[in-house]
C-alpha cells in the first residue's frame, strides 16, 4: 500500500511576531504516522489552521515502486510492498510489475546453408528489483518492448548462423541451450533475469520444404528400386543353385549307372510298382487284383 499524505498549506489564524496572517508553509515528508500526527498537534497548539489531503495508491504483491523527485530526480531507493509516505506535488511513484512474465519473440533468420528459418522464442523474464531505478532512468517503463526483441534477434541470428538446416532439427537441444546461455548473459547487462528460454516454433521456407519433400520422395523411389534389384538378384541366385543341384543329381545318377549297371533302374522300377500297388489297394474302385506279373486287369479282346 503506497500512502501519500499531503499538507497543502498551513497558516496562523492569529498573527505572531515574525509571521503574517495567510503566510504559507508547505509541510510534508516521508515519515511514520506518529511523526505526522505529532506535527499536526504542534500546529494546532500554535494556533495554525491545517488543510490535509491524503491519496492512497496500492502496490500489490509482486510489484515495486520507483520514486521520482522533481528536485533530486529518480531516487535510488526501491519502494516495496506496504505503506509509505511521499512529499505531495514533489514526489511521484512509478509502479513496476516484478512477476515472471512470458513473451514470444518471432525472428526470421538464415542458417549456415543460407536457408530462411522462422523461429519463435518464448522468454520468461523479470527485472532485477535493485536495478529498477537504473532501468527506469536509462530504458523506461516499457523496458521489455525496447530490450527483449533487439537482443533476442541478435543472439538468434548469431547462433543459428553456425548450424545448417538439418542440424537445426537434429541438434535442436544444443541450439536451444546455446541461445539460452547467450541470451541470459546479454539480458543481465540490462538488469533483466530470464527464468526460462525455449524454442517453441521452428520452420523453414516454402522452397526448402518442397525440396525436402521431393528429396524424401526420391529416396523412397530409390529404396523401392533397390529392393526390386535385390529381389531379382536373389531369384537369380536361387535359379543358379537349383540348376546346380539338378546337374549334380544327374551327374550322380550317371555315375551310379556307370558303376552299378541296370540294377539301379530295376530297383527304381520295383519301388515304383510297389508304390503303385499300395495306392491301388487303398482305392475303393479296385475290388480285385489278379495274380501275375502284370498289374493290369485281363480284359477280353
Amino acid at each position: 500500500m503506497l500512502m501519500i499524505c499531503k499538507v497543502v498549506y498551513a497558516h496562523r489564524t492569529t498573527p505572531r511576531p515574525g509571521w503574517s496572517a495567510g503566510q504559507f508553509l508547505d509541510v510534508g515528508g516521508r515519515a511514520e504516522g506518529f511523526f505526522l500526527f505529532s506535527l499536526l498537534k504542534s500546529f494546532k497548539n500554535w494556533g495554525w489552521g491545517i488543510h490535509v489531503e491524503v491519496r492512497v495508491e496500492a502496490v500489490d504483491a509482486g510489484h515495486r515502486a520507483v520514486i521520482f523527485d522533481w528536485f533530486r530526480g529518480v531516487q535510488d531507493i526501491v519502494v516495496g510492498e506496504g505503506t509509505h509516505f511521499l512529499i505531495p506535488w514533489v514526489q511521484k511513484s512509478i509502479i513496476f510489475d516484478c512477476h515472471s512474465r512470458p513473451r514470444n519473440v518471432p525472428v526470421i533468420t538464415g542458417s549456415k546453408d543460407l536457408q530462411n528459418v522462422n523461429i519463435i522464442l518464448r522468454i520468461l523474464f523479470q527485472p532485477v528489483n535493485s536495478q529498477l531505478p537504473g532501468i527506469f532512468t536509462s530504458i523506461g517503463e516499457d523496458y521489455d518492448e525496447r530490450v527483449l526483441p533487439s537482443i533476442t534477434t541478435e543472439i538468434l541470428k548469431s547462433v543459428v548462423a553456425h548450424f545448417d538446416a538439418g542440424e537445426l532439427i537434429t541438434q535442436r537441444e544444443l541450439v536451444s541451450r546455446q541461445v539460452s546461455d547467450d541470451l541470459i548473459e546479454q539480458a543481465a547487462t540490462f538488469g533483466l533475469i530470464l527464468d526460462d528460454v525455449s524454442l517453441t516454433h521452428l520452420t523453414f521456407g516454402k522452397e526448402f520444404t518442397k525440396a525436402v519433400e521431393a528429396k524424401l520422395v526420391a529416396q523412397q523411389e530409390a529404396e523401392r528400386a533397390r529392393f526390386v534389384v535385390e529381389k531379382a538378384e536373389q531369384q537369380k541366385k536361387e535359379a543358379i543353385i537349383s540348376a546346380e543341384g539338378f546337374s549334380k543329381a544327374a551327374e550322380l545318377i550317371a555315375n551310379s549307372l556307370a558303376t552299378g549297371g541296370d540294377g539301379l533302374i530295376e530297383l527304381r522300377k520295383l519301388e515304383a510298382a510297389e508304390d503303385m500297388a499300395y495306392q491301388l489297394s487303398r482305392s475303393r474302385n479296385i475290388t480285385y487284383l489278379p495274380a501275375g506279373q502284370s498289374v493290369l486287369l485281363q480284359l477280353p479282346q
